[in-house]
């Protein structure tokens, strides 16, 4: 790409006491791509999205988002983004239609409210008080009064925690369509799934660096790394690790002809993505579980 990138952070730092929340970090997200960062609760994903949205002040280290500085950006800047929260629970009395119509008003180049209800599937509910919409339904909400303002940029936090497999799967849709349309998606999220899906880019956090990055298929030489071949004979399962799995089973093909239950396995981003950080598969799943509105604070 030969534009400017949307966001530029270079040595970010931000401490609460003598607990470093953000320790040297550096970050580049392109404009029209979507950029999911990862990594385990406290690693400093949410302190650092909120030095990017403008709503907490950094210690050290240089940053632009959409060219600005977010500590000192005005009100032409915080147009050009959309914030989509963990979680939200304002104006519960008010409809969908209400509220996106509402919003709309703060901005100066804002889609029409209507085409944004329907783009994010809750024409059926425009007249339903957002207290009782589902947590799907509340999720298209916050979706949707976070683009109504057609931003540049949109900061997505954990958007899809507690949603069902398939309520998942439309949200998938909905935000692959907005990078289609060129919006520039910053992601944070605990569904390796999610990112693997969903992103141009993946970028790995950990104790407030950044420790890895690059496409899903390669981050961490995920590509590279050994493959795992499995079989089973006559005297039971067998597996072997090789850097050539199709020699292998060329070998065990002259062997047994076809070859039983064979299965031949690339490391998962998940095994990866446990690799980078030190972390096991039980921590993974607790952080998956954990609903947090805050990291390393």
């Amino acid at each position: 790409m030969t534009s400017a990138p949307a966001v530029e952070v270079s040595a970010l730092r931000k401490a609460y006491g003598h607990k470093k929340a953000v320790d040297g970090l550096d970050l580049v997200v392109e404009q029209g791509e979507i950029l999911a960062v990862l990594g385990p609760n406290g690693a400093g994903k949410t302190t650092t999205v909120e030095i990017l949205e403008g709503f907490r002040h950094r210690d050290a280290g240089d940053v632009r988002v959409l060219g600005e500085d977010p500590a000192t950006a005005g009100r032409a800047w915080r147009s050009r983004l959309g914030v989509v929260l963990q979680t939200t629970n304002d104006l519960a009395e008010a409809t969908v239609g209400e509220l996106v119509h509402h919003f709309a008003q703060y901005y100066p180049d804002a889609r029409d409210a209507d085409e944004v209800i329907d783009a994010v599937g809750l024409r059926e509910k425009v007249g339903t008080r957002s207290r009782q919409l589902s947590g799907g339904q509340r999720r298209r909400l916050d979706v949707a009064l976070g683009i109504v303002g057609r931003p540049e940029l949109v900061f997505l936090d954990e958007p899809t925690t507690g949603f069902d497999p398939q309520a998942r799967r439309s949200f998938w849709d909905l935000i692959a369509r907005l990078r289609d349309d060129g919006t520039t998606i910053l992601l944070t999220t605990h569904y390796l799934e999610e990112a693997e899906h969903l992103a141009d880019r993946v970028v790995v956090v950990n104790e407030g660096k950044v420790v890895a990055q690059g496409a899903p298929a390669d981050l961490g030489g995920r590509t590279a790394r050994q493959a795992l071949v499995r079989w089973t004979a006559a005297d039971g399962p067998h597996e072997e690790r090789t850097d050539t799995p199709t020699a292998v089973v060329q070998r065990l093909a002259q062997t047994y002809g076809e070859v039983p239950a064979l299965q031949v396995l690339r490391p998962t981003l998940e095994d990866v993505y446990l690799a980078l950080i030190g972390r096991t598969s039980g921590d993974a799943d607790q952080d998956a579980a954990t609903e947090t509105t805050e990291d390393a604070r």
